[in-house]
């Protein structure tokens, strides 16, 4: 039997709940604050009041007077050897504050109560300097710098590295070095091809605009937590809720001069990141903890959370498209700009370059994209980074011309979707891609279908969206126990449920139950490696170590029960935990009896013990189309969503339940995105949105019933077809809800989020004109 065909009941396709789910709901879960730790410090941040100051001086004397108060650290007292224009490698700020929020010293104390006392009574004395606010004025020469103290940086290993954990794209392109701009610019790509100046005049229709997107906070359940020790022999160990704990492990390797082998991370169970979980407070509690030589914890309150840590940033758009009369896309011209915020490590203008192109053939283009340096927070990678905003331009115009065109809106995007191999933006071939199929299933909903049938103030509009995929070399290890279980152990954080799915891989690989495969997350000295958890990588590239690591332990096992029953292995199946004859079931041997054997003080076979590594080379896109149906009060600008759909190309849905979960929730992320989320700064970078009480995240009643149409487009590489499915869904959304308002006779906005107030202005200016 070929591997993958014996597991009848593994359960693969079949909807089950996340391996965890029961301890999460019951809140047996610990997460990284939870974990009693002897000996414990705690510590707390001291932050900056100003978005941009040259530090003078931090007078701690009342603060050391407290009692319990072990220590102020401030960057001089960090044992940093490291320098890059990274945060992770400037945790306190050094000389110079860069945005409101940011840790300028750490307070060390016995209790946690001591330690947040304590940090009122630190004194920062500083020269405040001009903040650098605002994405435009930023990029003119006569701005004032972000930054005034150069880095000495070394090599860009580790923020390139960053990037690429999101998506394998932006890696060509013509740098842009004719334009005078500020050096708060720091990162510039320019993509070219073609004649645009001859697309557009060969147009029919064209269509322009300038579209806004606001920094918008990732609002996970916990905020971010490690704690560090220095165990008996000198080795740094970091627990953490962390992302990636081999990326941890060899940042924080690089940032403090130490062998990798002297640096152990531990990752505790995640309480929601969506990209935000990497190198905030590690190097804080690392770098006191080396310096104290005890152990320390930090955990951020919210409002520390929303001021200091990586949310997705805000960016400008300015884009021109055009088609010929039967709806065939001819130019495209773009201009985005990226708020990099403090440092560039994160900095996404790159991805969002190649996203803006959208799933469509173009006869020329023109893409310049800008990163440019303010004084507000650290950028992240909010899920699909890049893409939400580009997707928001991109459809808001193809659904513009569309409308003035006189042409279907969906039969536009089927008339001019890319085909197998035709280039992105930066040359690379597109993959294979469901974009046809969830266009044509959306087509087909009633919702889609009953459109013209709805009341004056209510509207539906389609929105698609692509994420071109990332990849990650991966190994992995499968062991079959004593009992004839097996346990897969790997490294990599399990984000979104990810364990469950290799569990599934490997039952299905190897032939028995998905009850009967334990997933085992090490950390860095135990496991292999493993990649971050980010950028629909991992069930595509670690699921595919996984289920070579099962098939090796199964042939393994194979051998083994041939010799046992004097068979050839090729005439042997695994079903439903039994090893049998093919043909003959009723000679089989149940894999618990031989696994015993196999543990036996006599057996002399080896143990059955599957090893894989992995790298694939192929991208494995995704792309979801959405249907956002609105309710549009015209008296108030409020919009209500009453209905949304979703259909998204999985793969291969290895547990529906997952992948349904996964499609619900960047939608209604996405909701957020379009109507209520928003990280605000007043004119000298003050955080005016800093705690949940002034930040809108969606409510459950804001979300409507999101109906799934899973799409499956096997991807050739992937496990079992699958592949990464975490980032799409949030993409279209924003584009969706827009034209949806639209629909529902209200006015086209080009900024994020399009709350009631906007909506409202909007509606008055129309009538005003």
């Amino acid at each position: 039997m070929t591997v993958g065909q014996a597991g009848a009941t593994s359960g693969l396709g079949v909807a089950r709940p996340r391996a965890d789910s029961n301890d999460k709901v019951r809140g047996v879960t610990r997460y990284a604050a939870d974990v009693p730790v002897a000996g414990l410090l705690y510590a707390r941040i001291v932050p900056s009041v100003y978005a941009h100051a040259r530090i003078l001086g931090i007078d701690a004397t009342a603060a050391l007077a407290r009692p319990g108060v072990v220590a102020v650290l401030t960057a001089a007292d960090l044992p940093i050897v490291g320098a890059d224009d990274m945060r992770m490698f400037e945790p306190l700020a050094r000389g110079e504050a860069l945005f409101a929020g940011q840790p300028i010293a750490l307070v060390v104390a016995e209790t946690e109560a001591a330690a947040e006392d304590a940090v009122a009574l630190v004194t920062v004395d500083v020269e405040p300097l001009p903040p650098v606010v605002d994405l435009v004025a930023a990029m003119d020469t006569d701005s004032p710098l972000a930054r005034l103290v150069p880095i000495m940086t070394g090599d860009d290993e580790g923020g390139e590295s960053a990037k690429a954990a999101h998506a394998a794209v932006g890696g060509v392109g013509a740098e842009l070095e004719d334009e005078e701009l500020s050096a708060n610019v720091v990162n510039r790509k320019r993509y070219v091809d073609g004649d645009t100046a001859a697309a557009m005049a060969d147009a029919a229709a064209t269509v322009e605009g300038r579209f806004e997107t606001s920094w918008v906070y990732q609002a996970y359940l916990e905020p971010h937590a490690a704690t560090a020790w220095l165990e008996h022999d000198g080795t740094l160990t970091v627990a953490t809720a962390t992302q990636g704990i081999f990326y941890v492990r060899k940042q924080l390797a690089r940032i403090f001069g130490r062998p990798i082998s002297k640096v152990r991370v531990q990752s505790m169970p995640l309480g929601g990141s969506f990209g935000s979980k990497l190198l905030i407070v590690d190097p804080l509690v690392a770098g006191a903890a080396l310096v104290l030589r005890r152990p320390v914890r930090l955990v951020l309150s919210r409002r520390e959370d929303m001021a200091a840590t990586n949310p997705a940033p805000g960016s400008l758009i300015d884009l021109r498209i055009g088609a010929r009369a039967d709806g065939t896309l001819t130019g495209l011209e773009a201009r985005l700009a990226f708020d990099a915020g403090a440092y560039t490590e994160w900095s996404i203008e790159g991805i969002s370059a190649v996203l803006i192109g959208g799933p469509y053939r173009w006869t020329a283009f023109d893409v310049r994209a800008y990163g440019v340096r303010t004084n507000r927070f650290g950028t992240g990678s909010y899920r699909g980074p890049g893409g939400p905003q580009a997707a928001f331009a991109i459809e808001s115009l193809i659904d513009e011309l569309a409308a003035k065109l006189a042409i279907d809106p969906i039969e536009l995007r089927l008339l001019n979707l890319v085909a197998d191999g035709d280039p992105m933006v930066d040359g690379e071939p597109w993959p294979p891609l469901g974009h046809r199929q969830v266009l044509q299933a959306v087509a087909r909903h009633p919702l889609w279908l009953g459109r013209a049938t709805l009341p004056p103030d209510e509207g539906v509009a389609v929105a698609i969206g692509a994420w071109p995929g990332g990849k990650e070399p991966a190994a992995a290890l499968c062991r079959l126990n004593a009992d004839g279980t097996l346990t897969v152990v790997t490294g990599v954080v399990d984000m979104s449920g990810t364990d469950s799915a290799f569990a599934l891989i490997a039952a299905e690989t190897f032939g028995l139950s998905v009850d009967a495969v334990d997933v085992v997350g090490l950390d860095t000295d135990g496991a292999p490696q493993s990649p971050m958890s980010g950028g629909s990588v991992v069930t595509y590239s670690a699921g595919r170590a996984i289920r070579e690591a099962a098939a090796d332990a199964r042939q393994q096992l194979l051998a083994y029960a041939a010799l046992e029953m004097e068979i050839d292995p090729a005439d042997l199946e695994i079903v439903d935990g039994v090893v049998r004859p093919v043909g003959s079931p009723d000679r089989g041997r149940t894999l618990a009896d031989l696994a015993d054997e196999l543990h036996g003080f006599s057996n002399s076979y080896a143990p059955v013990e599957g090893h894989a590594t992995a790298a694939q080379k192929s991208l494995a896109p995704s792309v979801a189309a959405h249907l956002a149906h609105v309710r549009l009060d015209g008296q108030t600008g409020a919009v209500t969503v009453l209905g949304y759909v979703v259909a998204q190309d999985v793969g291969r849905a290895l547990n529906p339940a997952l992948v349904e979960g996964q499609m619900r929730g960047g939608a209604a992320q996405g909701i957020g995105w379009a109507l209520y989320e928003a990280l605000i700064h007043d004119g000298e970078g003050q955080l005016l949105s800093g705690s949940l009480l002034d930040y809108a995240v969606p409510r459950a009643t804001h979300i409507p019933t999101i109906d799934t149409l899973v799409v499956e487009v096997p991807a050739p590489d992937g496990p079992f077809g699958a592949k990464g499915i975490g980032e799409v869904p949030v993409i279209p959304a924003g584009a969706a809800i827009g034209s949806a308002i639209v629909a529902a006779g209200g006015p086209r906005l080009r900024t994020l989020p399009m709350t009631g107030r906007r909506v409202w202005a909007a509606l008055q200016e129309a009538a005003r004109a």
